[in-house]
């Protein structure tokens, strides 16, 4: 049998960007407390009141022991799908995060839905009491930071508000950080729901207890008051009805407004949705809930579309892990408005040094922007280009980033904004990047078509491309993209990158009417490809190294070969090169290289995709869902880990698993 995912590391619930990222971290919802991606503690809450008994469907124990059986969790592309067994009654909560890319203005809103249901177990009808709260938590840094509270009435919605005291917009950048300015919501139909600002104690016990819950103030307006953010929390209690063949449901929704999300070279930058000034954090809650209906249902298509296809690309354990990656991967960014009203769309990488936009993490991430939205990968690299042709940037090869998250005013790699002037080729990644940025521009083309875009950027892919020629067939002592790794000379890896890089260069200036151009930088991948096979084959595999003997690694660059189709390594190389990597593969999947257990999912799935072999690529497939199923470390999906234990190194939550999305691209 296949191996299917049962048990996700962590499961989300409120994923919107790096900031508004909350995740069920256990087996059950009930087991603990939701987390962001960072391990600290999001405390939402909730309970179900049936028949007189409360259950409790989400938090911690302390303050009801009693929890509803979970019966099932689902994790689909934008939803999560929770059942319990409370009593005679069968209860729902779905949250769903309608992050659909080809739909720039509902990807970006801040808001995830969250949709209570009931089913009546044995026929009878039921009034089912529900109640959801949240803490202030969820609008601070840290624990003892404090916040003030708010109450809301627009176009038939109630909301509830926390803010942080003080407001340190974009003051901050770092990788273990959370938002500490902007206003977290909790928002319901007027007409459906009580909603109040509580003590946490007697709001909760009062529900228990089957009392009203009651607030603090209840007059309107409110005034605001400050709390530490542990000592209230913001409520919505509703009763919903169960019968058998009509189940009863109640839709709420939690959202947060940044209103400021990124520092682009000293200007702040405001989220997409906010770039028309029309909607703000009440606006936007409202319009959700306007179009609930329709954004439900579309994005429970998607859902079911991209699940049929995967499962057809490579077999249900695959379309699992596509499922699991997608919120993952696209709420490690953030959607922006730039200064020409241009789409900007930032990565941030989580638990590895906390960069903003980074090149080499742009890099893997791409098939699943490549495929479902070429223009998001656009937006990725847009800033790129002129930051690296400005005085800023002194080097002839492609930056590795724009800053650290969320500032995005300049590298920060390695110390590069503390000592700009200094010597960094061999503590950078500058055959890696010209490469990245060399691929990334022509796989762009492939997709869209806009060759006034290579236009345009062509002196600065000229001079990538150069540099490549210069240092890419045996480069000396530099970092790759797995630069937890090390500095390594003559890596074949590298050498491969800048083959690719150049193939695309040659292909891009075909493509803008440049034909003795393209006929030379053809030229020149094609003996740096017979360099490499020349040079790197040793028995069954290519070296890690060229002056390695004996070693090897996965050679994931050479998978554009074949879907570019630049055809420069032989299929048959590139079979014997996969028959090598199924020799190798352990419990949780294929290592990285000889060094080490250690390997990166993404990196497997390319290596298993250098020539068609669904048998191969849904076999490694299932090895990182084993992982999944397996690794002791319950965190969002981790792209760094150990095939023989699936225990993790660091990373976490990044947005490098778009790369899963690999198979996808045959459809070319």
């Amino acid at each position: 049998m296949p191996e299917r995912l049962r048990r996700p590391p962590a499961v989300p619930l409120v994923v919107v960007d790096p900031y508004t990222s909350i995740w069920s971290c256990s087996d059950r919802l009930t087991d603990d407390w939701p987390r962001h991606w960072t391990g600290t503690k999001m405390a939402l809450y909730a309970v179900v009141r049936v028949d007189g008994v409360a259950y409790r469907i989400m938090g911690g124990p302390e303050w009801l022991s009693r929890a509803g059986e979970q019966i099932s969790c689902r994790v689909r592309a934008t939803k999560t799908e929770y059942l319990f067994r409370c009593g005679q009654v069968e209860i729902g909560l779905d949250f769903v995060t309608p992050l659909l890319v080809d739909d720039l203005d509902l990807m970006s809103r801040p808001v995830t839905y969250v949709r209570f249901s009931a089913r009546s177990l044995d026929g009878k009808r039921r009034k089912v009491a529900c109640y959801l709260d949240m803490t202030g938590e969820i609008a601070t840094n840290l624990p003892h930071e404090r916040v003030y509270w708010d109450r809301h009435e627009r176009d038939g919605l109630t909301a509830m508000a926390f803010r942080h005291e003080h407001q340190p917009i974009l003051e901050k950048a770092g990788d273990h950080l959370r938002i500490d300015w902007g206003t977290a919501y909790l928002a319901g139909r007027s007409e459906a729901v009580t909603a109040v600002v509580g003590d946490i104690n007697l709001c909760r016990d009062a529900f228990v207890a089957g009392q009203s819950i009651i607030g603090r103030e209840p007059r309107m307006p409110a005034p605001r008051k400050v709390d530490y953010n542990q000592d209230a929390i913001i409520a919505l209690s509703f009763d919903i009805v169960a019968g058998r063949d009509r189940p009863g449901s109640e839709t709420v929704l939690i959202g947060y407004d940044d209103e400021y999300s990124i520092e682009f070279f000293g200007k702040k930058l405001r989220p997409w949705w906010r770039r028309d000034g029309k909607l703000d954090g009440l606006g936007v809650l409202a319009l959700a809930m306007r179009e609930s209906d329709e954004v439900l249902a579309r994005a429970g298509r998607f859902d079911e579309e991209l699940e049929k296809s995967a499962t057809k690309l490579a077999g249900q354990p695959y379309a699992e892990l596509c499922a699991l990656a997608w919120r993952h991967t696209i709420a490690a960014h953030k959607l922006c408005v730039g200064p020409d009203g241009e789409p900007l769309f930032f990565s941030k990488e989580n638990f590895s040094n906390g960069c903003i936009a980074t090149v080499d993490v742009t890099y893997p991430s791409a098939p699943l922007f490549l495929v479902f939205n070429p223009a998001l990968l656009r937006a990725m690299i847009d800033p790129y280009f002129a930051y690296c042709a400005s005085p800023a940037w002194p080097f002839r090869f492609a930056a590795h980033d724009l800053g650290t998250y969320p500032k995005a005013n300049g590298q920060t790699y390695r110390g590069f904004d503390k000592n700009p002037q200094q010597d960094i080729t061999d503590t950078q990644m500058p055959i890696e990047e010209c490469g990245n940025m060399l691929i990334l521009v022509g796989a762009l083309n492939r997709a869209d078509g806009d060759d006034d875009y290579v236009a345009k950027h062509w002196e600065m892919l000229t001079q990538w491309a150069e540099y490549l020629v210069e240092a890419g067939a045996d480069p000396g002592d530099q970092l790759c993209t797995d630069d937890f790794s090390g500095v390594l000379g003559h890596n074949v890896n590298l050498s491969g990158k800048a083959t690719m890089g150049l193939a695309c260069y040659a292909a891009l200036a075909e493509r803008i009417g440049k034909p003795d151009v393209a006929k030379e930088y053809r030229g020149i991948a094609e003996e740096f490809a017979s360099h490499l096979l020349v040079k790197a084959r040793e028995n069954g595999a290519t070296r890690l190294a060229f002056d390695q003997p004996g070693t090897w690694s996965l050679k994931y660059n050479l998978v554009w070969d074949r879907l570019l189709g630049f055809d420069l390594f032989p299929e048959a190389e590139m079979r014997r090169e996969l028959a090598w990597y199924r020799r190798q593969v352990q419990p949780a999947g294929v290592p990285l290289d000889n060094r080490s257990t250690l390997t990166k999912p993404e990196w497997m799935l390319w290596a298993a995709s250098l020539a068609h072999d669904r048998r191969t690529f849904g076999d490694f497939a299932e090895r990182i869902v084993r992982y999944a199923n397996t690794t002791p470390n319950r965190v969002p999906l981790s792209d760094l880990y150990y095939t023989d234990s699936a225990r993790k190194i660091g990373f976490q939550a990044r947005s490098v698993l778009g790369g899963l999305f690999i198979a996808f691209m045959d459809r070319w």
